[in-house]
Parts: C-alpha cells; structure tokens; sequence
C-alpha cells in the first residue's frame, strides 16, 4: 500500500470522514458506494444504478456487485474498527446468495468474528428494504499489516 494512501486512511479515522477514503479507491468510486454510521459500526450503501445490473430480464443486480458490496462494507469495517491504518488484504471471501437483488439502493455491514494479530474472520451482510431479509451473506478472511 503506498504511504499516500495509508496517511488518507489515518486522516479520514481521525476525522471520521468516510468519504475521503471511499473516494480514494477507483472501484469503490465506480460502484458509487458510500459510507454512513450505523448501528454497531459502518454501513456502505450501494446506489440503485442502471450499470449494476446483471440480470435485465429479472432485473437484479449483478451477483459480483453484491459479492464486491460485501467485501468492501468488511474492509470499511476493519479499517475503523482497526488500530492500524493498513489496508487489509483479502485472503478468501465466500458469499451465500440468498435472494434476489433488486436494483435499488442496498446497503452492507459487517461484524468482526475474530480479530487476530495477522489475520481476522469478518461477517458481512447486505439487504435492501429490511435488515431482517438479507439478500446475501458473506464469510471472509483478511491478512492485517
């Protein structure tokens, strides 16, 4: 990770600016995510967006858009709940689809299950209208520092 992006990452948790940092990564910029304070930590919101769309017919969105939603509300997570300004590093990611994904704003959070010295287990889910109806989950393992 270049120093560049690790002094945006100290600067945007000191000030609790999730937007530098989103903005800071190309393909979180692509997807249009933002990031909000949510209930137990941060939710990244995916916009409804025509070119998300994988599924025409259905429509629904794009399995990978929902897969790289939940990857990036982990990431997101680990990063302000972390004490380290590094950009963790994805070492697997298994994602269960559950439902449809209709193409409307949809939203993810995750939880950390363990939190290690060089790896961490991190839970993420993203739903649509309501919490309770996930429309996918995902378990994944990142490399820390």
């Amino acid at each position: 990770m270049s120093l560049d992006l690790q002094k945006l990452v100290a600067e945007a948790r000191a000030a609790r600016d999730y937007d530098r940092f989103m903005q800071a990564i190309p393909y979180f910029r692509f997807l249009g995510l933002t990031v909000r304070d949510g209930e137990g930590g941060p939710v990244c919101v995916l916009p409804a967006d025509p070119k998300l769309i994988g599924n025409a017919q259905l429509p629904a969105l794009h399995g990978g858009v929902v897969g790289a939603l939940l990857e990036s509300a982990a990431i997101v997570h680990l990063i302000w709940a972390a004490e380290t300004d590094a950009i963790p590093k994805i070492i697997d990611l298994s994602v269960d689809y559950l439902r449809s994904a209709r193409p409307v704003e949809t939203y993810a959070r995750a939880i950390i299950t363990k939190h290690g010295r060089r790896i961490a287990n991190v839970r993420a889910e993203a739903w649509q209208d309501d919490p309770e109806r996930p429309v996918a989950a995902a378990h994944a393992h990142f490399l820390l520092g």
